[in-house]
């Protein structure tokens, strides 16, 4: 994900060309410049894989000399994500959409939602080709599991895939998964977007949400860390807590409501970062 324009119908910079995707049998990836850091890739780093460039872990090395608890933030948000997909399958729910999903990490939102029902539909969504390269390979086979090439900031394009349609029934709970990556889109837009997205939504459905928030850092640490962002694939936007809880208007906050990372996990970590899962009345 990057920053965005003020039309949250176009993204901020250019039109991404997905004509690399439309042939399901040959194709050939996308050349990616590997001398600008990409936010997938430094997260990656961070949760100790090696899918990663020398500029991202450049790039990472320096946020965590700013913020040494980076690594475990990481690995706790992956464990919000986890209780998020276990908390909505338990509730029933078969289908998922997964925005700015990132490269792989098992276990990834398919093969947790599959442990509870394993019907269930999970549809992935990013913007960077790398992911999709990976995300392709990863899910070859997987009958109802996509990986398909959208920006989130795109609500239109996103809810108008005949992928996503086929996969998606929208008149039947579904789970949102907005996991680290809202931060890579401004103030002022982020709430517009999920609004676009609660609108089609049945009651029953769900929303889970985890980004970077500013509350009780030291504000040097925080302008350090957009610094580093700065010259990355997306820039990073850290919001206040209640900037964070007005992403879920619309929805019921479920226990324990907006919290830290460590609240969804028993094994600590995750400062610097709110969550949430809210269910549509």
């Amino acid at each position: 994900m990057s920053a965005m324009s003020s039309n949250p119908g176009d993204p901020d910079d250019h039109e991404f060309d997905w004509r690399w995707v439309d042939e399901e049998e040959a194709w050939v990836p996308p050349a990616v410049d590997p001398s600008v850091p990409s936010v997938a890739r430094m997260y990656d780093y961070y949760l100790g894989g090696k899918d990663n460039f020398a500029v991202d872990r450049v790039a990472a090395q320096k946020v965590l000399q700013a913020a040494p608890d980076s690594r475990s933030l990481a690995r706790a948000n992956r464990g919000f994500l986890e209780s998020a997909v276990t908390t909505m399958t338990a509730a029933g729910v078969r289908q998922f959409i997964d925005f700015g999903t990132g490269i792989p990490t098992s276990p990834n939102v398919h093969e947790i939602a599959h442990r509870e029902q394993p019907d269930a539909h999970v549809v992935y969504l990013d913007n960077d080709p790398m992911v999709l390269v990976y995300g392709r390979a990863l899910l070859a086979g997987n009958s109802g599991v996509a990986c398909l090439p959208h920006d989130l900031r795109q609500p239109g394009a996103v809810l108008g895939d005949p992928v996503v349609r086929a996969l998606i029934d929208f008149d039947r709970p579904v789970g949102l998964l907005f996991v680290a990556v809202l931060h890579f889109v401004r103030h002022a837009i982020a709430p517009e977007i999920v609004a676009r997205y609660r609108s089609v939504l049945s009651s029953g459905s769900y929303l889970a949400v985890s980004g970077a928030c500013r509350d009780g850092l030291d504000p040097g640490v925080v302008r350090q860390i957009e610094d580093q962002y700065a010259g990355s694939s997306a820039p990073i936007v850290f919001r206040t807590g209640i900037q964070i809880e007005q992403l879920f208007d619309g929805f019921a906050l479920l226990e324990p409501g907006l919290t830290t990372l460590a609240r969804w996990r028993t094994d600590g970590g995750g400062g610097g970062a709110r969550c949430g899962v809210g269910r549509k009345p």
